[in-house]
């Protein structure tokens, strides 16, 4: 395994513990080749038994993952390959999938926004840690005209319950991390000072245990099936980001923007402002 490969993650392994920092400038979007290098090094590590726990951060402290990117649209013929690596889901589905069932437990250092994919990615980890002061996420999608298409509607009601699941997607509002672990969304809100003690402290306890005694704890406490969620979930956003409304909003979110720092500061402000407009 080539740790100095990739072009959208840093890789470090040490005491059985996987770091992996997402390094996708200007915000981390969940781009093409940020999927193509998930899937080759969660491949890579997945039979490694010295291995037992991947910690995911972020090398931008303001934007774990922001959301997919948009232009992603336009090379999903590209992408087909790894799509079908994962039979029943679709390219974003796949994603997350394979985190769910990733032999390692997994577990995500949440510092600062994730929203729509970032999300998704961040409901399928075993574990995640969240600062009080600066996290966020946010299931943004209806704002642009669709539903989740990565899991999300699947990953939130397993997590949150169908109730509030409701209430995250009907109105995409971003909620802090103290708000997201009362929803059990994430495991814990601490403060930003001490996130990276209690994710180290975390991820040595269990990198200390045997790979046997993690996959029968794993195994004995597995992900839900979602596969025919996952279908429903894939068959309502094709047929929702195909009509002419997501294309005018992500062109329209893109003129003010959307995939800059500036512009996903307050993304949600952003989207209805731009949905405002068209219906004005």
């Amino acid at each position: 395994m080539n740790l100095d490969a990739y072009k959208t993650l840093t890789v470090g392994i040490d005491d059985g513990i996987a770091r992996i920092a997402l390094d996708n400038p200007p915000v981390n979007v969940l781009s093409g080749t940020l999927i193509r290098e998930l899937h080759d090094v969660l491949g890579a590590l997945r039979d490694d038994r010295s291995v037992r726990v991947i910690v995911f951060s972020s090398a931008n402290p303001e934007f774990f993952l922001a959301h997919v990117d948009i232009h992603i649209l336009d090379e999903l013929d590209g992408l087909q390959e790894i799509a079908d690596r994962n039979p029943g889901a679709n390219l974003f589905q796949g994603v997350g999938e394979l985190l769910r069932h990733q032999p390692q437990v997994t577990i995500v250092k949440l510092a600062g926004k994730a929203r729509a994919g970032g999300a998704e990615f961040v409901a399928t980890a075993d574990l995640t840690y969240a600062a009080r002061e600066t996290a966020g996420l946010g299931q943004t999608e209806v704002l642009m005209g669709i539903v989740p298409g990565g899991g999300g509607t699947q990953y939130l009601r397993d997590r949150v319950g169908r109730n509030r699941a409701l209430e995250l997607l009907l109105t995409a509002d971003l909620v802090d991390a103290d708000t997201a672990a009362a929803y059990g969304w994430i495991n814990r809100a601490v403060p930003a000072a001490e996130l990276d003690a209690v994710v180290d402290d975390v991820a040595s306890k269990i990198a200390a245990l045997s790979s046997e005694i993690i996959a029968a704890a794993k195994g004995l406490v597995p992900p839900a099936d979602l596969a025919d969620g996952l279908k429903a979930e894939h068959a309502a956003w094709a047929e929702l980001v195909s009509g002419p409304l997501p294309l005018q909003l992500m062109t329209r979110t893109l003129e003010h923007g959307v995939q800059t720092p500036e512009g996903e500061r307050d993304l949600e402000a952003v989207m209805r402002t731009v949905a405002a407009g068209l219906q004005a």
